[in-house]
């Protein structure tokens, strides 16, 4: 009997859908629960913010136990590249070139021809191999496309390393008997396997997907939740109820998959947005109240902190001090939370006062004066604005540089006499050292935040 492999879309559909916002533990639980009913392939939605989607992917590709993980890998080799490092520590990896073969969604999308298509798709494919040994290349809008085209496309990206392609129904309107018809020639055209992705917006998801497998479709892409896709449940009970006239079976998990999945769904938080802005912010979000503290040593370990117990003793509860206000945390946030919370350290060095001049037609001058065990100390240093000559006063001060990792400023109260607060990063021996601090002066608020950093430093390695 022939067995289909089910590819999870979950967290990809859900990602396009503008009602749904999924904290850092539901994505995880996602994750987990397809990996567990028994999916062969987990798809992560695109990279949009690089710097969020990697702590959220990276710490995903970790707990993903047995299921390949893939991730669209973008249009440049750099978005291939960035995409890598998001899923590269997965158990097993795979490098997805996402696009379009239709006229209309070519032109539209890329502005591009079909000979250009094809041209990228052999870069892209090529450049997606060198780093990944396992590249899926998916064709979308494919209902719609020249079919002469289309297989010209799937050929063009097996000839240049892809070991597997799939095809989508975006259009959402083919019959049964048109995806059996595509999935034999699709399939005819390639040695390698070949993936399904039918549409429900006809209701006619899973009729569509059985006439796929009858014409030799070795894998179909479902969700668990979602609008307009074929449902994992619902593929699950039609083949257990049809095994021996279809000739196929799946790895899914019957018993188990409508209860997880139901669990999973109680737990997904569902809110409507007013605007833009706000679903970028939301979509953003990392951590939340119910974050436990295994969940917070995670993420801070992919932002580059190692903390004690004690240190995320006490991150959490600032963490949850702040979501009782505000619901949740990105992960800047968070880092102002480890800054202000994780090992306070004594105040070794004591900022005291600050000199500085600048101007747009020459370098700036800071004059910084600390105390340690009582001394005085002073230091001089030139650089590029103020805030980057006060630094390097303040090392003329110690006698010692450090790698400035990050540094953040931002507003805390609104008006002329805002209060700002800085964010410092410094990195030695390899680990991190956050310092915050905050005053209506923001040279100051950033000197504040760098001595803050820097007597962690000094704490520790006393």
């Amino acid at each position: 009997m022939k067995k289909i492999n089910v590819s999870d879309i979950t967290l990809k559909n859900l990602s396009e859908d503008r009602a749904v916002s999924l904290l850092f533990r539901e994505k995880s639980a996602i994750a987990k629960c397809a990996d567990e009913i028994g999916a062969e392939v987990i798809e992560l939605p695109a990279v949009k913010s690089a710097r969020e989607d990697k702590i959220i992917y990276r710490t995903i590709a970790q707990n993903v136990k047995n299921a390949v993980l893939a991730i669209p890998a973008g249009f440049t080799a750099e978005d291939i590249a960035v995409a890598w490092e998001c899923i590269k520590d997965a158990k097993s990896p795979r490098l997805q070139i996402e696009l379009p073969v239709s006229t209309i969604q070519m032109e539209y999308t890329y502005h591009i021809k079909q000979d250009k298509m094809l041209t990228k798709i052999a870069e892209l494919v090529k450049e997606a191999k060198t780093l990944c040994d396992d590249v899926e290349f998916s064709a979308l809008d494919a209902t719609r496309a020249d079919s002469d085209f289309l297989l010209s496309a799937v050929k063009e990206a097996e000839a240049n390393g892809a070991t597997m392609v799939s095809f989508c129904d975006c259009a959402g309107a083919s019959t049964p008997d048109e995806i059996g018809e595509l999935t034999a020639k699709v399939k005819e055209a390639v040695s390698v396997p070949v993936y399904v992705q039918v549409s429900d917006r006809i209701n006619m998801a899973v009729a569509c997907a059985f006439s796929a497998v009858s014409k030799g479709a070795d894998g179909l892409k479902c969700a668990m939740v979602g609008k307009d896709v074929l449902l994992t449940g619902e593929l699950s009970d039609a083949v257990k109820a049809c095994c021996a006239r279809i000739g196929a079976e799946t790895n899914i998990d019957s018993t188990k998959i409508h209860a997880s999945i139901g669990d999973m769904t109680n737990n997904i938080k569902h809110s409507t947005y007013e605007n833009e802005d706000t679903v970028i912010e939301e979509k953003n979000i990392i951590l939340d109240s119910d974050s436990t503290v295994a969940q917070i040593a995670q993420v801070a370990a992919i932002l580059g902190y190692e903390l004690s117990d004690s240190d995320l003793g006490n991150v959490h509860k600032a963490l949850k001090h702040v979501c009782d206000k505000k619901g949740s945390v990105g992960s800047k946030e968070l880092e102002a939370l480890i800054a202000s919370s994780a090992m306070q350290a004594p105040s070794t060095y004591h900022f005291e006062t600050y000199t500085t001049t600048s101007s747009n037609a020459s370098s700036s001058m800071s004059q910084v004066t600390l105390k340690c065990n009582g001394e005085t100390i002073c230091g001089v240093s030139g650089g590029d604005g103020p805030i980057d000559s006060a630094f390097r006063a303040v090392e003329q001060c110690i006698g010692h540089h450090y790698e400035l990792d990050d540094f953040q400023v931002q507003a805390v109260t609104e008006g002329k006499g805002a209060l700002g607060s800085a964010l410092v990063k410094l990195r030695n021996n390899g680990k991190l050292y956050s310092g915050n601090g905050t005053s209506t002066d923001i040279v100051a608020a950033s000197i504040r935040a760098y001595i803050n950093a820097l007597n962690k430093i000094v704490f520790e390695e006393a």
